[in-house]
């Protein structure tokens, strides 16, 4: 069954470029070659981290400009008359129009969480071009447009979820297995998510404080922007930005006060108030809570992000780290085990290409987005956004030492606890730095111990205060690295509160094949039953990661990058079926090829995170190994304890097993979804689509962040069409 509607947008009228266009962005295309060609061709020479920049930022304007209008409005053809579900289905809850600039920093911030930050600096460990390469690429031709043709095709059916759209569009043993994998992969993905948080805030007063205000100001803004002064979109920013920057100051007054041991939380305590403020955030109606917080802390990010470039344009930092290490080719690599390929790939993760995003361009956003056109902003726009995250990120972790770079980020268990050890083992590994160095980098930042600072976003701190303290002077070098924990934490706090509503999203779409008052996302009961079981299952993978004797970022970020890769899977095979279904065939080879090649790299490390027979790759080999030494009465570093040994064997098999199983699910949901296409190929008669039909819109709203001219009158056409005007 067709729904298409009566007129279907068209791209803008093609107009002749005039010499200005055609100049700009010639000078835009030369700089991006020129940053590509330092990066790809320097060995042995200093290389300045502008030229990342510059191959960062010029691929990503070209891109934006041309690829993803050409995908917008030639492939998807986007249909501004169209309504989408926030408009007819708006309940104040979870449907609701919201202007897109809010809009857009609430998707931001739900999809940059921890992975643009920790995946690249983990990365780091093979050397800064691989994860350049891949974090462009990747995010221009896999990442960006997964997000935006996730967003338009569940704006097109109800902002239905992806694991929903499976089973509607593949079939019910496929989609079983899409709801299945999906819904595991979100609870997997939320407890490391989580995880990061309690790293970079356990015993830090500063950031906790901070953190903590940020709740009421997003409730004052949310009630703002709601009952007080409705529309007043520019006032509430001011008021919310200028309280932000008040919690931050504050939060250095509370670590030197009496209230430091209040707000000095151990990490099993920070477990139980993260699980709390999950439960109450997925509730709560997302005007209130959800919205204005992600707004909120979208200033901050993108002003943050902003001015990292900024300043590592001004202060041209050095790249440290050699481009590739020989981590990359043994294998070997402290900080997480295995070879280049396909691990570089896997630990990235959402910095090129996220599953998790599919999660939230078909959870809130869809219920919430004005217009069909403005898929290609927030969609597209929001991943090249959170690209240019990564590529900081890894900016940030290349130009710091890399002996202290390996001395954060290698586990307690390898390095040991005092400076003089770990100065000698990170020796060992050919990277220099003295005992002295050590404890000079963690007194700089008014830190105790840099030591084991693993999940990447101690490392990002120090970068940034590196970059910044050239430009405003050393002094503030300690008030720069708790600035930028800071930014971390809200990063990943707004991607755990909206994703915790995504997956409560997706365990009522699947209850409500049940029992079918869950299908309606907006009923009491069921949004706290469903609401309730989620927090607690990736409250149980956070207390797991919090207790790992082996380092919980360590042993648990591979299998958040391999699951988030498999869900990614998942979305590019739903949306290669749905092109295919819908009559756009010829442009199936959009998602087709980055699903055939995010399905090679995942099963690949999906097949040796479970049988290789090197214990520090292979889950099954890491648990035969412990076990033995169990009943050797033996302990093996760095268990400390049997305890520790029975833990680390628990862990090993769950992860080894969930793996395994996950692997399996998105193997079938791939070979149904191919069976789907391939029929429909040989009888489009046959073929089905959940679209809802075609209902016109009333709204009047731009495509962009920015009016055109067209746009502008269209709004005071529409202004002066309004009754009473």
């Amino acid at each position: 069954m067709r729904t298409d509607s009566p007129q279907t947008a068209s791209p803008e009228s093609p107009r002749k470029a005039s010499p200005q266009t055609i100049a700009i962005w010639t000078v835009v295309a030369l700089v991006c070659a020129a940053g590509w060609s330092v990066l790809a061709l320097s060995r042995g020479e200093e290389v300045s981290a502008v030229w990342m920049v510059a191959a960062a930022l010029g691929s990503y304007a070209i891109a934006y400009r041309f690829y993803s209008k050409f995908i917008a409005y030639k492939v998807l053809k986007v249909d501004k008359t169209r309504a989408t579900p926030a408009e007819r289905l708006d309940n104040g809850i979870d449907f609701h129009p919201t202007d897109r600039r809010v809009l857009l920093g609430h998707h931001f911030a739900a999809i940059a969480g921890a992975g643009p930050l920790v995946g690249p600096v983990l990365a780091a460990q093979m050397g800064y071009l691989p994860g350049t390469i891949w974090i462009i690429v990747g995010v221009i031709f896999a990442g960006a447009v997964q997000d935006m043709v996730v967003l338009f095709f569940s704006t097109r059916r109800d902002g239905r979820s992806l694991g929903q759209m499976a089973r509607e569009e593949i079939g019910p043993f496929g989609g079983a297995a899409a709801l299945l994998a999906a819904f595991a992969i979100m609870i997997i993905l939320l407890g490391v998510l989580a995880l990061v948080i309690v790293n970079a805030l356990a015993q830090s007063p500063w950031g906790t404080f901070s953190i903590a205000m940020t709740i009421p100001i997003a409730l004052l803004m949310g009630f703002y922007l709601r009952v007080l002064r409705p529309g007043r979109v520019s006032e509430v920013s001011l008021i919310g930005v200028a309280l932000l920057l008040l919690a931050l100051v504050a939060g250095r007054w509370v670590a030197e006060s009496s209230w430091a041991d209040t707000f000095t939380l151990a990490p099993s305590t920070l477990v139980i108030w993260l699980v709390a403020y999950g439960f109450v955030a997925s509730i709560l109606p997302v005007w209130m809570l959800l919205a204005p917080r992600d707004y909120l802390s979208t200033f901050m990010k993108i002003g943050t992000i902003a001015l990292l470039a900024i300043g590592v344009i001004v202060s041209m930092p050095t790249l440290k780290m050699d481009p590739v290490t020989d981590f990359a080719t043994r294998g070997d690599g402290p900080v997480f085990a295995g070879s280049l390929f396909p691990f570089v790939f896997i630990t990235i993760a959402c910095g090129a290409l996220s599953g998790f995003h599919s999660l939230i361009s078909s959870g809130t956003t869809p219920k919430m987005i004005q217009k069909e056109t403005q898929v290609r902003m927030i969609g597209y726009g929001s991943m090249l956004m959170e690209s240019s995250v990564a590529v900081m990120a890894l900016i940030a972790a290349s130009i710091i030492d890399p002996g202290l770079y390996f001395a954060m980020n290698a586990p307690a268990g390898v390095i040991g606890d005092t400076v003089q050890n770990a100065s000698q083992v990170v020796g060992s590994w050919g990277y220099q730095i003295s005992p002295e160095d050590l404890a000079a980098a963690a007194k700089n930042v008014e830190e105790a111990s840099l030591l084991s600072r693993t999940g990447g976003a101690p490392t990002l701190a120090i970068g940034v205060s590196e970059i910044f303290s050239e430009v405003t002077g050393g002094s503030l070098r300690a008030f720069w690295y708790h600035f930028a924990i800071m930014f971390e934490a809200l990063f990943i706090l707004t991607a755990l509160d909206a994703g915790t509503r995504v997956g409560r999203f997706m365990l009522q779409d699947t209850l409500g094949n049940l029992y079918k008052p869950f299908k309606n996302v907006s009923w009491k009961p069921g949004l706290v039953i469903t609401s309730g079981i989620v927090c607690g299952l990736w409250g149980y993978f956070l207390w797991v990661g919090v207790h790992e004797p082996l380092g919980g970022i360590n042993q648990l970020f591979p299998i958040f990058g391999i699951s988030n890769q498999l869900l990614a899977a998942v979305a590019l095979a739903v949306c290669t079926t749905l092109l295919v279904k819908s009559g756009r065939l010829k442009w199936a080879w959009i998602t087709g090829i980055p699903l055939v090649w995010d399905a090679t790299v995942t099963l690949t490390a999906s097949w040796q995170k479970v049988f290789s027979s090197d214990p520090r790759v292979g889950f099954f080999k890491q648990r035969s190994v412990y076990q033995d030494g169990i009943d050797r009465g033996e302990l093996i570093a760095p268990a400390k304890s049997m305890d520790d040994m029975h833990t680390i064997v628990t862990n090993s098999t769950v992860d080894g097993v969930l793996t395994a199983a996950l692997a399996l699910l998105i193997v079938i949901v791939i070979a149904d979804a191919t069976r789907v296409c391939v029929r429909h190929v040989r009888r489009p008669a046959l073929s089905t689509l959940s679209e809802s039909p075609y209902v016109e819109s009333k709204i009047v709203a731009p495509a962009g962040l920015i009016p055109t001219k067209e746009e502008k009158e269209e709004a005071r056409d529409a202004v002066g069409a309004a009754p009473g005007s």
